[in-house]
């Protein structure tokens, strides 16, 4: 399908508004209808963005009764279209390739500003890209990158590009990174292979994608400087022996050759220095050779950056190694080697288990699912299964794609997709998503993604892309390392030279200090502090089912101040039920008098039927043998038709006062206040003379709402609005239920927006929970819009800063709390690692820092650092009591005893 949507001219794709969408159900079954109409090609819904692409021909008329079941009303989006490509022209987003540093990144932002053609500019560190807004060649670019030799590739050029080298894509899993630095390295490495045209280093997600042919071998030959493992992500012909080579663990000897063969090395010079001394050729010679073989890939770089007068961890590094070699200080130059290998790879393991969270997730789906094709079932891999395939998934299996079923009933365990590990019932209709576990029954499943369209795959690459970018805490670490790395060198240099100077004091003692200042600087603890809890804390989220887009909204979410709900499908359930159904002539039979107003109401566009119909559904009413006869509806006040040759009317309390029924006293008319003031819909039975029954209907209300709300306000939320397009008496009904602070009632989506602006003017700090309907542009401009249910909307993947994937609001709590501890956690490692490094080198007055205590309190600040970070892997879901929020049978819900 998306091969014949490419092939597809600009002119004969149109997208229109769309009013009126209740939920995604309702719009993918308005994307189905419209796909059915006979000169559409195809079409797509974006459900957040209350919009429809259509590929082909079709008027509004046609449009608008495609959705005729939801009263949908269809506008030409024509404004829109026309203005995009100026707005294209005036943002141009580019790769950059070769950035060592965030500060680096920084430079290069201040550089691009200044060309005379742009008005600004923005640098994405984690995904590596620039968006420029104005005009700048790719030149001018790269001189504005000379600096550090950066490389510039259009963004919009490679996508353009890509159909035609889409096939010769691989991405593979790189293990071994120890820093952004050499993740640069080996892209340019890659991308010098002869049948490499391009490749691309995602560092936070240790990945790289190659564009054309290179072997295993030559990429891990690219690597070579540093050992790095690199291994296929996906395969299309995946054969059970790769997969068992792909789980073969790397032994620990070969993974730690270089550092083992290092200490050997150290080992043997400590025993030439027992028994040779000091001044034997072979005690240096060892010691100068453990340097070169554990410190070779540093040393490199850090030349190289002295060449350039870069100043960053490795550039200390290499000038303390070669001070302390000039000085005859080999002993404790090859231990502080050895002790800087030992720290990054702590660093590099520390990492690599906070990207474990996400990578657990990559495990989840099956690759391979029974298919049935043309009558034969076949076991066939998930990249060779097509849109359309009928799927068969056998109780006790994991299902291997998202699809919808066709056949079958079972419980699924989605707790891989929404966190939730209570089963949920599926049936005929149903969606069902890859990674998701069949607890009972066999299931037959229509693929409708390709495996890596699937719900867990976005959320992967979404996750990975979150992990990637940039904190305001990671600014603030990026920013005091620009004048802390150059203030250490000036430091290092007024320690060795000030004293002997001035103070007559000896040369070597306080040059040997400068050099140990050098190494106590390296802002090592510092630079990890940050990534390794923003990793750690996306990842636990994300596999308890709540994706957070950045890390900017990680730290968003724990400043809240306000949090603005949308009231349908959010405090509520968003689906009309029955709650009161009662009757005025006690000699008529509840059910036949239900089965009556059903069999009226199934004939009804309206849409609070689908309540009486599902509430007559439940009791097995047979209403559809009802023979209704001259069936009309009442414009604004309901409906009327004839059976048993008895004219019956449904519809609000103005019809019956219309109609003048007999007996629509003011006890009737008590009663259907009482019920209007709770909240509810009244809806009035009977014939033209006498009323018969009264039906109330309204949004049930989730059972976790008020618990939410409380949890919220005891974790210091100040204020709680419910937003909605509902009268003030149905608002304050179900407001004052839930506990919120404040009810604004009787909102247009613009009146919604002007309410978030309010709340941020009072309280700076606002989120908006709602479900991407009618609350999309409320969503944009708070401080964090979160969504809830999406694992059913793609859009809400897309569009929203947090996701909730299991619509379950009792996730907002927990996200919050994570949000908080991430904050902590992060000021306290940026503390630790600087504090560590003031008392190092407070040492400095006494004389008493040695290189010895310098690079262990540095390794020592990196490994603590690392291991706090971590903590927030850990950090689980506090259970909400529901017994205070469970929904009051006498004034919310009645159950109909109709079994009598």
């Amino acid at each position: 399908m998306s091969e014949g949507i490419a092939e597809l001219t600009e002119e004969e794709k149109k997208v229109y508004r769309v009013q009126g969408f209740s939920c995604a159900n309702c719009a993918g079954k308005f994307e189905r209808n419209v796909k059915k109409l006979p000169e559409v090609q195809d079409a797509k819904v974006n459900f957040g963005a209350s919009k429809i692409s259509v590929y082909g021909s079709a008027t509004v008329e046609e449009l608008e009764e495609a959705g005729a079941f939801e009263n949908l009303k269809v506008v030409p989006e024509k404004s829109s279209r026309q203005a995009q490509p100026e707005v294209n022209k005036e943002k141009n987003v580019y790769r950059v390739q070769g950035f060592s540093c965030a500060n680096c990144a920084g430079t290069f932002e201040n550089n691009v500003k200044k060309l005379p053609e742009v008005q600004d500019a923005k640098v994405n560190f984690g995904a590596s890209k620039i968006s420029v807004y104005g005009s700048a060649t790719v030149e001018e670019l790269e001189e504005a990158g000379a600096f550090e030799n950066l490389k510039v590739v259009p963004e919009k050029s490679s996508r353009q590009a890509q159909p035609e080298v889409n096939k010769e894509k691989n991405v593979y899993r790189v293990q071994g990174f120890s820093c952004a630095n050499c993740a640069g390295t080996f892209e340019n490495n890659v991308k010098k292979l002869p049948e490499v045209q391009d490749a691309k280093v995602n560092f936070g997600a240790s990945k790289i994608s190659v564009y054309g042919s290179a072997t295993v071998e030559e990429l891990e030959e690219a690597g070579a400087f540093e050992n790095l493992k690199v291994v296929p992500e996906k395969s299309r012909e995946e054969s059970g022996q790769d997969k068992k080579e792909k789980e073969v663990t790397i032994p620990f000897y070969k993974k730690h050759s270089t550092l083992l063969y290092s200490l050997l090395f150290i080992a043997f010079g400590f025993i030439s220095m027992l028994v040779n001394g000091d001044d034997n050729i072979l005690t240096p010679l060892l010691f100068i050779t453990s340097m070169i073989v554990g410190g070779a890939s540093m040393l490199k770089t850090g030349l190289q950056n002295l060449v350039r007068f870069e100043f960053d961890m490795r550039t200390l590094m290499t000038v303390a190694v070669i001070g302390g070699v000039i000085i005859g200080e080999w002993a404790e130059v090859a231990i502080v080697v050895i002790l800087f290998a030992i720290s990054e790879a702590l660093e590099r393991f520390s990492m690599d288990r906070a990207r474990q969270s996400i990578s657990s997730l990559m495990d989840i789906a099956p690759k391979e699912a029974l298919v049935r094709r043309n009558g034969k079932e076949m076991t066939v891999h998930v990249n060779d299964i097509a849109v359309g395939d009928i799927m068969i998934v056998k109780p006790g299996q994991k299902i291997a794609m998202d699809g919808v079923i066709v056949n079958g009933y079972s419980a699924i365990n989605q707790a891989a997709i929404t966190g939730e590990s209570v089963p949920v019932e599926k049936s005929i209709d149903d969606e069902v998503f890859a990674g998701t576990l069949n607890e009972e029954g066999l299931l037959e499943v229509k693929i409708t993604k390709l495996v890596e369209d699937t719900t867990i795959a976005k959320i992967i690459h979404l996750v990975e892309e979150a992990q990637g970018e940039r904190a305001p805490a990671q600014a603030f670490v990026d920013k005091f390392a620009k004048y802390y790395t150059p203030a250490i060198m000036g430091v290092a240099v007024l320690v060795a030279i000030v004293p002997p100077l001035f103070f007559g004091a000896s040369w070597s003692t306080w040059v040997y200090q400068g050099l140990a200042v050098l190494v106590v600087g390296c802002p090592c603890a510092l630079v990890i502090s940050t990534p390794i809890a923003i990793v750690s804390a996306i990842g636990n989220a994300a596999k308890k089912g709540v994706l957070i887009k950045g890390g900017v909204y990680l730290e968003e979410m724990g400043g809240l101040k306000a949090i603005a709900f949308d009231k349908t499908g959010t405090l509520t359930k968003g689906v009309p039920v029955v709650t009161d159904y009662r009757l005025i002539d006690n000699a008529i039979d509840e059910k036949e008098m239900l089965a009556v107003i059903t069999a009226l109401e199934d004939r009804s566009q309206h849409p609070l039927a689908s309540a009486i119909i599902k509430k007559a559904d439940s009791y097995n009413l047979p209403y559809s043998d009802i023979f209704v006869e001259d069936f009309s509806s009442i414009t604004g006040k309901g409906i009327r038709g004839k059976i048993n040759n008895e004219m019956y009317y449904v519809g609000s309390p103005a019809l019956f006062e219309e109609i003048e029924a007999a007996n629509f006293n003011d006890s009737i008319k008590s009663d259907v206040k009482t019920l209007q003031e709770q909240g509810k819909t009244v809806m009035v039975a009977g014939t033209k003379n006498t009323v018969q029954a009264i039906i109330a209907v309204a949004d049930e209300v989730r059972e976790s709402s008020k618990a939410v709300i409380q949890k919220l306000h005891q974790a210091g939320i100040e204020k709680t609005v419910m937003l909605t397009g509902d009268n003030h008496s149905t608002a304050r009904a179900i407001g004052s239920h839930v506990g919120v602070t404040d009810i604004q009632s009787e909102l247009l989506p613009q009146d919604k927006l002007d309410v978030i602006k309010q709340l941020k003017t009072d309280y700076r700090h606002v989120g908006m929970v709602g479900d991407g309907v009618n609350d999309a542009p409320a969503l944009a401009a708070s401080t964090v819009g979160i969504a809830m249910g999406g694992a059913g909307t793609d859009t809400a993947l897309e569009t929203a800063d947090v996701a909730l994937m299991g619509d379950d609001l009792r996730k907002l709590p927990f996200t919050i709390k994570l949000s908080r501890k991430t904050l902590n956690i992060i000021k306290a490692n940026i503390a630790f690692a600087i504090g560590i490094k003031l008392i190092a080198l407070l040492l400095v007055i006494p004389g008493w820092l040695t290189l010895w205590i310098a690079i262990l309190s540095d390794m020592g600040a990196t490994l603590v650092v690392a291991l706090n970070g971590l903590r927030l892997m850990r950090v689980k879901e506090d259970e909400l009591s529901l017994g205070s929020s469970q929904i009051s049978k006498s004034t919310d819900v009645e159950i109909l005893e109709l079994e009598k």
